[in-house]
């Protein structure tokens, strides 16, 4: 017996990932719960105890009124790139070079309440832009 069908067609697929871009970071904040009796924390996942620390802490306000630069930024504000870098340095990341590697991880955008962190350069020129003074401001905060 002969069937008509066509033996080479391919099964189609399922959609896979998001259809579009996605419409609003994560929201995370000090009311985000998480657990502190897991055994194998990693440094991601530690990520949220740091940074609802700093928000218990008040380290935005500190950062705020320590810091004083003229330069409007427009990409993240001042105390969104000071706490990218400080995030960044507690998974390991010691050098700017390295934001290039956590441009779109979950947990670090959804921190900061962006879609991803700009490029290097961006915070290369932000750091530039910063006068001496910022070094003795950064030392008493």
């Amino acid at each position: 017996m002969v069937t008509g069908g066509n033996q080479h067609t391919r099964p189609t697929r399922s959609p896979q990932g998001s259809e579009g871009p996605i419409p609003e970071a994560n929201k995370i904040g000090a009311s985000t719960p998480f657990d502190f009796e897991g055994k194998n924390l990693t440094a991601y996942g530690g990520l949220l105890p740091v940074a609802t620390m700093l928000e218990k802490l008040g380290f935005q306000r500190v950062v705020e009124e320590a810091l004083t630069v003229k330069r409007v930024t427009r990409v993240m504000s001042l105390y969104q790139f000071v706490l990218a870098m400080v995030l960044a340095l507690y998974v390991g990341f010691s050098r700017l070079h390295h934001l290039r590697f956590l441009e779109r991880e979950p947990m670090l955008v959804g921190i900061l309440k962006v879609f991803r962190l700009p490029p290097q350069c961006t915070f290369w020129r932000f750091l530039a832009s910063l006068h001496l003074e910022i070094a003795r401001q950064l030392l008493e905060m």
